[in-house]
């Protein structure tokens, strides 16, 4: 064999392992990523299930009688008497 095959053989052979190794380290980042994004749509689907809770609960206590219920016990709120009603005009 002439030095120039064996040289072209050689070459030949490193570039077939750097390709070999080129395929691994992009499937390892490809899986690497790939958990990464299950967790972050894992993340999503308990930060939605949250926003949902958040949102029933807000319009639970944002109901007309909560309020009023609040305003009455927190606060010693009350519906103003007759007398306790003044009018104002310009």
């Amino acid at each position: 064999m002439s030095r120039v095959h064996s040289g072209l053989l050689v070459l030949l052979g490193l570039a077939v392992v750097t390709s070999g190794i080129g395929v691994v380290y992009a499937k390892y980042l490809s899986r690497k990523h790939f958990v990464e994004l299950q967790a972050l749509q894992l993340e999503k689907e308990r930060i939605t299930v949250e926003w949902g809770r958040l949102q029933l609960e807000e319009s639970t206590l944002a109901t007309h009688s909560q309020v009023e219920s609040k305003a009455r016990d927190r606060l010693g709120m009350h519906l103003p008497q007759i007398d306790e009603v003044m009018v104002i005009r310009n």
